[in-house]
């Protein structure tokens, strides 16, 4: 898996995101990974139903993985933060 085909989810509107992944499965790409850490991850599955259920419904879900990733913060305080991958394949 290429790094091209990762969209990586913030706080940007969640259109933005459904159109990134449409764009690249119109491409020909036939799997896109989409990550996201923290209170982005409610973001992520409404990104992942949007086009599976309005834009293209061939697109099934493959793997979902959640773990649990430490960041240091600029004081050097470790913090614990949840991070989810969903990967839709066509």
């Amino acid at each position: 898996m290429s790094e091209e085909n990762v969209v990586y989810i913030g706080n940007k509107p969640v259109m933005n995101y459904v159109l990134a992944v449409v764009t690249q499965m119109n491409g020909g790409t036939s799997e896109v990974i989409l990550k996201a850490r923290g209170r982005a991850i409610s973001r992520v599955v409404d990104v992942a139903e949007i086009v599976r259920n309005r834009f293209i419904s061939d697109v099934e879900l493959g793997t979902i993985d959640i773990c649990t990733e430490e960041i240091m913060s600029n004081e050097g305080a470790a913090t614990n933060v949840s991070a989810i991958e969903i990967q839709l394949t066509k």
